[in-house]
């Protein structure tokens, strides 16, 4: 499993670069990475599950699991795996940059969120720029 920190870097370094289209399958793997993250901290493998076709949706259904907060971060995934779907569908399209930058900009979040919900669990009942996490990086 990639460390939480090395994943925050490259969706960094790849934010910061304009990923190409060619980087989506990279992206969807580094999103699901991250709630590989939240599945082990909690005590339990991750599945290999999928849902709805994907792995990060099987993966998220399961960080879910009795921690109804975690569902914050469920419409990231599917935006995730949209624009994955896009440029998959039409990698010469005028937007495909706009969308793979999108893909890096969806799993940042995620790992933003995981990253922050790791120290505060009651992170997500009310936003992801919680006032306990920005509180304590301060």
């Amino acid at each position: 499993m990639i460390p939480l920190d090395e994943v925050e870097s490259r969706l960094a370094t790849l934010t910061a670069a304009a990923p190409a289209p060619d980087d989506a399958a990279e992206i969807l793997a580094l999103g699901e990475a991250v709630l590989e993250h939240w599945v082990r901290a909690r005590g339990e493998t991750p599945t290999t599950d999928r849902q709805e076709g994907f792995r990060l949706l099987a993966l998220h259904r399961q960080g879910a699991r009795g921690m109804p907060s975690f569902n914050a971060c469920r419409e990231s995934c599917r935006e995730l795996i949209y624009h994955y779907n896009l440029l998959k569908s039409e990698p010469e399209h005028p937007d495909a940059g706009r969308r793979a930058r999108m893909m890096a900009l969806l799993a940042n979040h995620l790992c933003l969120f995981v990253g922050g919900k790791l120290q505060t669990e009651r992170l997500g009942e009310f936003c992801c720029a919680s006032k306990p996490v920005r509180a304590q990086s301060g």
